[in-house]
């Protein structure tokens, strides 16, 4: 048990230095590219699948609610939450759709769109980044592995060099955090 504990850990320490030595400029950049959306008014689109639909779901509702000061509500939408949306569209369109579709009926140019795909090559995640880029939207995409098929669809890719989805949901989820705590602090949102 011990062994397994203490590799799982070392595991997440080497990924995370690796992390924040090669996606700090990215990191960074993202934040710019939300703080930019926010600034504008415009909406925060986030989708993924699995654990990456949570980490969707979780992170608008950080912008929706609060993350660690009390202040206004930001403007943001997990695509992955609406399940009749999401059974609809898939059994009219197919499963490919479900995310492009939404964007296509509340995406606008200049809103933004951040995707969760910890192999790259969700299909629908694909469509959506591609349809995004049709409307005019901003994207950032939070990939794994080598970022697959994802890999230059967005203005930033934060790719965690892993085969392990569990450390790339881990990273991805801190990064996430990170962005709430920057953008709290950027913008002064605090009442």
């Amino acid at each position: 048990m011990s062994k397994i504990i203490r590799s799982n850990f070392k595991d997440h320490k080497n990924i995370l230095d690796w992390t924040l030595l090669k996606l700090e400029k990215n990191i960074i950049y993202a934040t710019d590219l939300i703080c930019h959306a926010l600034i504008k008014k415009n909406l925060i689109l986030w989708c993924g699948n699995g654990g990456s639909a949570s980490d969707s779901m979780h992170l608008s509702a950080e912008f929706i609610g609060r993350f660690n000061k009390k202040r206004k509500s930001l403007n943001s939408i997990s695509l992955s939450s609406n399940s009749p949306a999401l059974t609809a569209i898939s059994n009219d369109f197919g499963y490919k759709n479900v995310f492009s579709r939404q964007i296509e009926g509340l995406g606008k140019k200049n809103d933004l769109l951040v995707v969760f795909s910890t192999s790259g090559n969700s299909e629908n995640i694909i469509r959506a980044l591609k349809k995004a880029k049709k409307i005019g939207m901003k994207t950032i995409a939070f990939l794994g592995n080598k970022g697959g098929k994802c890999k230059g669809l967005s203005e930033v890719d934060l790719i965690v060099p892993s085969r392990s989805t569990s450390r790339i949901q881990e990273m991805h989820i801190l990064i996430g955090h990170t962005f709430c705590d920057l953008i709290e602090k950027k913008l002064k949102l605090i009442k």
